[in-house]
């Protein structure tokens, strides 16, 4: 009698270790920034900083590395407890960049158009740590960075700008029905007219990050990239936003929300984000929590939540410094 009591209590008692500790575990995610031509950047790391923190999903740490240019004063006005950086000159790179990938679940990009490479032995450690199954987010401007680097380009899938061309691969875009179309004619990767709102189109609704979204759902007003190109491969495209000529734009159905794999690992791009107000849009907000555990766990558990944004209305929420 006595030996039944003890296996019932064993089979009652809280389960604190294996696959029900995992399930509770939160996933660890580091935000790598410090060199970005968009001067919100210290602004923006520590929105997304909260915002995944607030989840209740994510444990989450800063690198940055020496920056050239803006971000000084915005650095003072956002700081991040013991994260620092230096501005320098003309840096070609930062040889003390070198953070432990291997300690992280996802790896989220905020650098920018300019951003000097990263040591040849962190540019291994990171391709090394993808392949093997690590996650990664890109977000805005963080397609921009590092045209050169082989490898960083087949994780983004797409990017702009940094002398791209029809060299780096083909455009990526959708036309009136929907078909995705790569284009390999020539011109330059990337280009965006006048910041607007503008719709979001959900292409795939069978995604773990898209499952739940409204099938059409606007976007706050943000920097709709358009015309960016590279290898694409391995590519699954999500969303898409028509690029109004009457702004500037390209005329085109452009990838606003994919993903790529490289190796095991799971990337998941968005150009959105460009100013602190593009990343206020609950739509945005959303897309990067789901986007990230997507990336590091290869499942969606963060609810859609109440106040998404409808078909014909941009909903915000005001960061709360």
């Amino acid at each position: 009698m006595l030996r039944i009591i003890m296996l019932l209590l064993v089979a009652l008692s809280p389960n604190v270790t294996g696959t029900a500790c995992q399930a509770d575990a939160k996933v660890r995610a580091l935000i790598v920034d410090g060199q970005n031509n968009h001067g919100v950047w210290p602004k923006t790391t520590v929105m997304m900083k909260s915002y995944l923190e607030s989840s209740g999903r994510f444990d989450v740490n800063v690198a940055r590395t020496a920056f050239t240019m803006n971000g000084e004063t915005e650095i003072a006005a956002y700081p991040i407890p013991g994260v620092t950086s230096t501005p320098v000159k003309h840096a070609k790179t930062d040889p003390d960049f070198k953070p432990d990938f291997t300690a992280y679940d996802v790896v989220i990009s905020n650098m920018g158009h300019g951003a000097a490479p990263w040591p040849e032995e962190t540019q291994a450690a990171f391709e090394a740590w993808i392949k093997a199954g690590g996650g990664l987010v890109v977000i805005h401007a963080a397609d921009n960075s590092f045209p050169s680097w082989p490898a960083w380009n087949e994780m983004i899938g797409l990017g702009g700008w940094g002398g791209r061309t029809e060299k780096d691969g083909p455009w990526v875009y959708t036309n009136e029905q929907g078909d995705l179309i790569r284009d390999a004619a020539a011109g330059r990767g990337g280009s965006h007219g006048q910041q607007h709102e503008f719709s979001v189109v959900v292409r795939d609704r069978t995604h773990p990050i898209t499952q739940g979204l409204p099938a059409e759902w606007m976007h706050a007003k943000d920097e709709l990239y358009d015309r960016l190109r590279g290898p694409a491969l391995n590519m699954q495209l999500l969303a898409t936003a028509w690029s109004d000529p009457g702004t500037g734009g390209s005329n085109r159905h452009e990838p606003m929300m994919f993903t790529v794999r490289y190796g095991k690992g799971r990337v998941f791009h968005t150009p959105m984000g460009h100013g602190d107000y593009s990343q206020e849009c609950v739509g945005f907000i959303t897309v990067l929590l789901r986007g990230a555990e997507w990336a590091s766990t290869g499942k969606v558990t963060v609810p859609v939540p109440e106040d998404f944004p409808t078909a014909d209305k941009v909903r915000s929420r005001r960061f709360a410094e």
